[in-house]
């Protein structure tokens, strides 16, 4: 096989690796029919989009990107569990690692419904085994000290953020999304979940509050949180507004000698305000609740460091 006045370019004996190099160089880029990258390709096409929390999202596309190069151009057939605990050593981000493994494995299963394979993922039934790398779960806790430092140098949009996610235990991408209430009832749909649960404004004096300065502002939009002026809030706003308190309260605690707290104010994130709120509840049952998990397991691993109260016996 040639090109107009160039020298031939052997293809193999091999019928299927013949077609296969004849299409790469007929195309100018490799078949990828029959190799991962095809269920990629569609997946990214099809499927992402349909996710609707924008943090997913981005997550996924940053995953793919990682993965595409290492098993894009891969046959179904040649991928073990093996090359999947190789990738997973090889990679120096390992928490990180395991979540690009989560994303091939929904891949995978997407492309067996779609036709695309017939091969059952190759880490089937072994989540027990321990392929994955080893993750030590944060357990960082948001004391009265860590909240009060940083909310006293919040202005008052950062405040009631701060607010409605300890109240609710809303991820912080719904804390500021969230529409004004309904007949007294503040209405959610987490963006992760999907699950639609309510909370009545009046027996939280928190949000109570809030909505009490809400409806004197004149907004051109719907959201519960506004800024004074009436724009609405994004999570990029909210981000810098909490840099700037956090790098705030740390400055004054060591102005104060209080080098202990400086560090720990330094270490805490926004999102840590949901896990804060799994902590002002009285039983695991109730955070979990709160939190809208499917399993007490994950709140107590990745959320819940308030310890549980026993009675003695006797």
């Amino acid at each position: 096989m040639r090109g107009t006045g160039k020298p031939d370019v052997p293809l193999g004996t091999d019928y299927d690796q013949a077609i296969v190099r004849w299409e790469e160089i007929h195309n100018h880029q490799p078949r990828i029919a029959g190799t991962l990258e095809e269920a990629f390709a569609r997946w990214e096409q099809e499927v992402l989009p349909g996710y609707k929390n924008k943090g997913t999202r981005d997550g996924y596309v940053r995953h793919l990107r990682k993965i595409r190069p290492a098993f894009g151009m891969s046959t179904w057939d040649a991928i073990s569990v093996s090359h999947l605990k190789g990738y997973l050593k090889a990679r120096s981000a390992k928490t990180q690692a395991n979540r690009e493994m989560s994303l091939l494995s929904i891949v995978w299963n997407w492309a067996r419904l779609e036709g695309l394979t017939d091969k059952p993922w190759p880490a089937a039934g072994m989540e027990r085994s321990g392929w994955k790398n080893k993750e030590k779960a944060r357990t960082f806790e948001v004391t009265d000290d860590l909240f009060d430092a940083v909310y006293d140098e919040a202005d008052q949009v950062l405040k009631d953020c701060m607010d409605i996610s300890t109240a609710t235990a809303l991820r912080i991408t719904d804390a500021h999304t969230i529409l004004m209430p309904v007949n007294g009832k503040l209405i959610i749909s987490a963006s992760k979940t999907g699950k639609p649960a309510y909370f009545e404004i009046e027996s939280s004096p928190t949000l109570s509050a809030i909505l009490r300065r809400r409806e004197n502002i004149k907004a051109d939009h719907d959201m519960f949180l506004s800024t004074s002026t009436g724009r609405k809030v994004t999570y990029s706003m909210l981000r810098a507004r909490w840099e700037e308190a956090r790098d705030s309260a740390a400055k004054k605690a060591e102005a104060n000698g209080n080098e202990t707290l400086a560090r720990e104010i330094r270490k805490m994130f926004l999102r840590d305000m949901r896990k804060r709120a799994s902590n002002m509840v009285e039983t695991i049952e109730e955070a979990s609740q709160l939190l809208q998990h499917s399993s007490i397991h994950v709140t107590r691993k990745h959320y819940r460091t308030r310890p549980e109260k026993l009675r003695t016996v006797r």
